[in-house]
């Protein structure tokens, strides 16, 4: 979606962000209930796109405020108060409630229903934006189908091919420790070049 097909609705960012933190579409779905978190400025610049909230974020209503947040903070090279910023950092999940737990203890995938019925809108009223990262997979897949490889890690290997105005980054969990490992090449290339775009937005 290009942000010029994006026209502001008729509707105010306060009245968008009162209809969309009430949304009840997946109640049913939602093991600790709906608590629909976001965040962002119209003069934000930089925007996130991750996954969906952890407990922890369900908890605080704080998108990233765990240890995954900590970890993306040392990848983008900015302190906290900047990350909360909202004229200057904007952050957007694809599932934007806590999902819950799969069998194997790990989240489950963001609801479907939030994207195609949210982000439209809310984008709209963020005209400002010249960098959107695209944390993990579900994000890259659904913002970037026809750049992505064949697995994750091949498609943010290929960082210097996406579209100018994205990045896809890994989700910063705990796994990415050792995914860390295995890719040197994310330290060595990608996480300079991801600093310096940031810098020069934030």
């Amino acid at each position: 979606m290009t942000r010029a097909a994006l026209k502001p609705q008729a509707e105010t960012l306060d009245e968008l962000l009162a209809a969309l933190r009430g949304c009840r579409v997946c109640a049913a779905h939602l093991p600790l209930g709906p608590r629909p978190v976001v965040r962002g400025l119209p003069a934000a610049r930089l925007l996130i796109i991750s996954q969906a909230p952890g407990t922890r974020v369900h908890e605080t209503g704080l998108s990233f405020n765990d240890r995954s947040g900590d970890r993306l903070r040392d990848w983008l090279g900015i302190d906290r108060a900047t990350f909360y910023d909202e004229r200057r950092v904007a952050v957007m999940p694809m599932g934007f409630c806590y999902p819950g737990r799969d069998a194997k203890g790990g989240d489950l995938p963001p609801r479907p229903e939030c994207a195609p019925l949210w982000h439209a809108r809310v984008l709209a009223h963020w005209p400002t934006v010249e960098l959107t990262l695209l944390v993990g997979s579900y994000a890259i897949d659904y913002y970037m189908p026809a750049a992505r490889r064949q697995s994750m890690t091949e498609t943010v290997k290929a960082w210097r091919a996406a579209p100018a105005t994205m990045l896809p980054l890994p989700h910063p969990s705990w796994r990415t420790t050792a995914w860390e490992k295995k890719n040197p090449w994310f330290r060595r290339a990608l996480v300079p070049a991801l600093r310096r775009r940031v810098a020069a937005l934030v």
